[in-house]
C-alpha cells in the first residue's frame, strides 16, 4: 500500500476553499491502494499533521503543536513528523496530491519541492503552475494560440507597484484606462485566485481605490476591459503526456454583479448550471480552445478553463490549474456529468502523478 500525502491549507487568500476542497478528495480516495496522510498548512506557514477530519471542519487543526516537513532529499522521498515532546519520525511519501489553491501551492512553489524530492504529484508541474497562476503571464503565453482557434482575450493594461508609486506614470495608466479599455473596467491582482481583491471600476474616479486594492494581495496588477457575456467553464484531465480529455461545458450564474469570492462560497444564490443552452459549435469551440490553452501552459493532469460568451464571441478568461473540489466546484461535477463519478475522477488524478512527463 502506498502512502499519498494530502496538502491542505496553504499562506493564500483561499485557504479555506483548500480546507473545503480536501475533504472531498479524501473520502474519494481508495483505502484498499492508498493510505492518507493529511498535512494542513497555516496561514502563518506552519506545517501540521492532521489525524481527524473533525479537526479540519471546526479549524482547531491550526491549533495542534506539532510539525511536519517534506523533505527535499531525492534519496529519502519522505516527511518528517515532529512529536511535541520533540521526537520524530519518518513516513514515505509516495505520491503527493496537494490540494491547494493560490499561492504557495498552485504556484509551482511547492511543486518545484516536490521536483526536487523526486515524488509523483497530481497536478501541473513547475512552469504551467507559475505561468498560469499569474494572469499577465497566461495572457503573454496563450495568445498566438487564441489567434489560430478564432478566439480571443480581453483587451488589457498591466502595472507594477513601482509603476504606480510614480505620479507621472500613474496619471498615464489611467488616462490610458479611459482611452483604450474605456469604463467599466476590472481590476485584479496578476496572481491570486478565487476573485480575492478582484473590483468592478465603474469610473475613473474609483480606479486608484481598486488598483490599491489588488496591489495589496499581489505587486502586479491587470487592468481589462469589461466583458459582457456568459460565464463558462470547460475542465479538462491529462493522464498521458500530450492526451487530452475535455469536458462538456459548464455555466456559472452568479448572483453577485460577478463571481467573486463570496458569490462562489457565500452566496446560496448562485448556481451552477451543467447543461446550459449553448450552440452546439460554441460548445465544440470551447473545448478545443480549452484544450489548446491547456497545452500551451505545458499543462498536466487537470486544470479547469474559463470563458465568457457574449452572443457572438468567444473570450477566454483564465485558467485554474488546481480547480475547487468543494461540493459546489464545477470541476468534479463536469467530469461526473461525462460519467466519472469522484472516486474514479480522483483514481484517475493520482494514476496521473506517476505517468508525469520528465
Amino acid at each position: 500500500m502506498k502512502n499519498i500525502v494530502l496538502l491542505f491549507g496553504g499562506q493564500s487568500t483561499e485557504h479555506e476553499v483548500s480546507c473545503r476542497s480536501v475533504l472531498t478528495v479524501l473520502k474519494a480516495v481508495n483505502r484498499e491502494k492508498y493510505r492518507p496522510i493529511l498535512l494542513g498548512i497555516t496561514k502563518a506557514g506552519e506545517w501540521i499533521p492532521v489525524e481527524n477530519t473533525g479537526k479540519i471542519e471546526d479549524g482547531s487543526w491550526r491549533e495542534d503543536k506539532r510539525r511536519a516537513m517534506l523533505l527535499p532529499d531525492a534519496g529519502l522521498k519522505s516527511l518528517v513528523l515532529f512529536e511535541e515532546d520533540g521526537s520524530c519520525r519518518m513516513e514515505k511519501a509516495d505520491i503527493v496530491f496537494p490540494v491547494l489553491h493560490g499561492k504557495g501551492g498552485e504556484d509551482g512553489t511547492v511543486q518545484g519541492l516536490l521536483e526536487l524530492a523526486e515524488i509523483p504529484y497530481v497536478g501541473c508541474g513547475v512552469l504551467s503552475s507559475a505561468i498560469s497562476m499569474d494572469k499577465i503571464s497566461t495572457k503573454l503565453a496563450v495568445e498566438k494560440v487564441l489567434e489560430r482557434q478564432g478566439v480571443r482575450q480581453a483587451k488589457y493594461i498591466a502595472l507594477s507597484h513601482s509603476e504606480w508609486k510614480k505620479e507621472k506614470r500613474r496619471a498615464e495608466i489611467c488616462r490610458e484606462v479611459e482611452e483604450e479599455l474605456h469604463f467599466p473596467v476590472f481590476v485584479k491582482p496578476s496572481n491570486a485566485g478565487s476573485s480575492c481583491g478582484v473590483s468592478k471600476v465603474e469610473n475613473q474616479e474609483v480606479l486608484p481605490l481598486a488598483v490599491e486594492k489588488a496591489l495589496q494581495v499581489d505587486r502586479r496588477v491587470l487592468i481589462e476591459e469589461f466583458i459582457k457575456g456568459r460565464e463558462l467553464e470547460c475542465a479538462v484531465f491529462s493522464g498521458v503526456p500530450g492526451e487530452v480529455v475535455a469536458s462538456s461545458v459548464g455555466e456559472i450564474k452568479a448572483a453577485a454583479e460577478f463571481y467573486d469570492y463570496d458569490a462562489k462560497y457565500n452566496n446560496p444564490d448562485s448556481k451552477t448550471e451543467l447543461n446550459p443552452d449553448l450552440p452546439s459549435d460554441v460548445e465544440e469551440k470551447i473545448q478545443k480552445a480549452a484544450k489548446s490553452i491547456f497545452l500551451a501552459v505545458d499543462g498536466f493532469s487537470l486544470s479547469r478553463v474559463d470563458f465568457f460568451f457574449t452572443g457572438e464571441e468567444i473570450v477566454f478568461n483564465e485558467i485554474n490549474t488546481l480547480p475547487g473540489f468543494t461540493s459546489i466546484s464545477m470541476y468534479p461535477m463536469l467530469f461526473e456529468k461525462a460519467g466519472w463519478n469522484i472516486e474514479e475522477l480522483v483514481e484517475k488524478l493520482i494514476a496521473s502523478a506517476e505517468n508525469r512527463p520528465s
